[in-house]
């Protein structure tokens, strides 16, 4: 299938909404590199077994970091929310039969307030959650990372959407007026990145995006777990950088210790392409990248 305009776009997000039952039990398990740690990738083919042996309407959905990796596996439970924490394959036909079918909570599986062990049963009630802003992991729980039908019922690709009807020096004034910084510890304002890189003289007027996935502090996973739970908005991004920059050709540099990420990024740039997201004329703009 081909985007080719606009209102093609809107028009499938509306088809992938009107397909999904707001109603229907669909269980998110985490399916980051934290939580591969614990086995996830057991535990979800255990849980897809234990539903089809039961008989039971309810999909499984393989998503990226929850961000809680200490916790893991994480399994959650939608449309009631319900968080289970530190998840086994034992306790796959439980959660089954007990939550799924009798709608029963599995009390051991819950989270524990720490000093009072009150348990949590909302996700977004446990405290590590509900003082958080979660502005760039905020749909890793939500989606499925390698599919695009996930990321567009969500509102995926409207900001480039919006984006390709403006100049570009309108995009760069609304991310001065947004006050949008890098991740890094410089926090190098965005606005002047891009508007530096536009008024940049150039021979022969090439200019590239560079996505910089890597990490070279000890320990910090924000660009992996961003990359492997949610590759779409990386690449939604980098077109309206380019879009605002004058670029038409972009690189995205993940470490060979990252095979998850580099996994997800490919399916994700592949999709797009097939989508029209991606190559010449995006979304009918005359755009390319």
């Amino acid at each position: 299938m081909k985007i080719i305009s606009a209102a093609n776009l809107e028009a499938l997000r509306k088809s992938i909404i009107d397909k999904r039952d707001p109603n229907k039990t669909v269980i998110a398990v985490c399916n980051g590199t934290g939580c591969h740690a614990y086995g996830c990738e057991n535990i979800t083919s255990a849980m897809i077994d234990e539903i089809e042996r039961q008989n039971v309407d309810a999909e499984v959905r393989k998503t990226g970091c929850h961000g809680f990796c200490e916790r893991g596996t994480l399994v959650v439970i939608h449309p009631q929310e319900i968080f289970y924490q530190q998840v086994k394959v034992e306790d796959i036909p439980e959660i089954v039969s007990e939550t799924l079918v009798k709608g029963k909570l599995v009390e051991r599986l819950l989270y524990k307030e720490p000093g009072t062990e009150n348990s949590i049963i909302k996700e977004s009630d446990v405290p590590f959650y509900n003082k958080q802003r979660r502005l760039i992991f905020g749909n890793n729980g939500q989606i499925d990372p390698t599919s695009i039908e996930d990321y567009i019922a969500i509102g995926g690709y409207n900001a480039l959407n919006k984006a390709l009807t403006m100049e570009p020096e309108k995009i760069i004034e609304e991310i001065k007026k947004s006050g949008l910084r890098g991740r890094g510890g410089g926090g190098f304002p965005t606005a002047r990145k891009w508007e530096s890189c536009r008024n940049a003289p150039s021979s022969d007027g090439i200019r590239y995006v560079i996505c910089n996935a890597d990490e070279g502090d000890p320990g910090a996973y924000m660009d992996r777990s961003l990359v492997e739970g949610n590759p779409h908005s990386v690449l939604e991004g980098m077109i309206i950088g380019a879009y605002a920059v004058g670029s038409s050709e972009g690189f995205i540099y993940i470490r060979h210790e990252y095979p998850l990420a580099v996994e997800n990024i490919r399916t994700a740039i592949a999709q797009a392409e097939k989508y029209g997201l991606l190559g010449d004329n995006i979304l009918g703009s005359g755009f390319n990248f």
